[in-house]
């Protein structure tokens, strides 16, 4: 099993991401990227993404970026995350791109951006950064 199989399974093993739609997008060493379309089900009370959309697949994607710098052995869970809204969540679908910044041994520093597809436009709706912490699953 290699870095991107592992990270596939775990993608399909989340219930949040089937909830919102979600799907991977890219999975390369250090970078991940997550699309989501903007349901009905999802939005809130305007008819834009609720906060927690961007939220979600921002985190996943950059944890799972964290991730693509581990051993196999290890998971990575989320220490910290803060988010900064930009604009309203709104379009056809949402593009979570993640990265690490720096990848130490006890902590690996992520960053994530989001942004609001509609047609050929795009418009960024989120930032975040955050700490994530490798885990062992032996």
């Amino acid at each position: 099993m290699n870095f991107t199989q592992k990270i596939e399974e775990s993608f399909a093993a989340q219930s949040m991401m089937k909830t919102i739609g979600a799907t991977l997008d890219s999975v390369e060493l250090g970078q991940i990227i997550i699309r989501s379309p903007l349901l009905e089900t999802t939005k809130q009370q305007h008819g834009i993404a609720h906060a927690a959309v961007p939220f979600a697949i921002g985190d996943s994607a950059a944890g799972y970026s964290a991730l693509t710098m581990l051993p196999l052995e290890q998971e990575i869970l989320t220490a910290e995350m803060k988010i900064n809204l930009l604009a309203p969540a709104k379009g056809e679908y949402l593009l979570a791109t993640g990265e690490v910044v720096r990848a130490g041994k006890r902590l690996i520093i992520v960053r994530a951006s989001v942004v609001a597809i509609e047609g050929n436009q795009q418009q960024e709706v989120a930032i975040l950064q955050g700490t994530m912490i490798p885990i062992s699953t032996t």
